[in-house]
């Protein structure tokens, strides 16, 4: 990362999810994901985001 993770916005994050997603990451995507959602101001836009990249981890079955 050539970023200091202290300046990374929303959108960088959200960024990184979308990358870890295509490349079959699903965890990673939902972590950076998470951080992207709590950075988001819009409490819709935060479950939103949250909705998009679940936690591959719990069992929703």
């Amino acid at each position: 990362m050539t970023h200091d993770p202290a300046n990374l916005t929303m959108a960088d994050y959200l960024d990184g999810a979308r990358e870890m997603a295509a490349a079959g990451l699903p965890f990673l995507a939902h972590l950076l994901a998470e951080e992207a959602a709590r950075r988001v101001g819009d409490p819709a836009a935060a479950r939103s985001i949250r909705a998009q990249y679940t936690d591959p981890t719990t069992d929703r079955g």
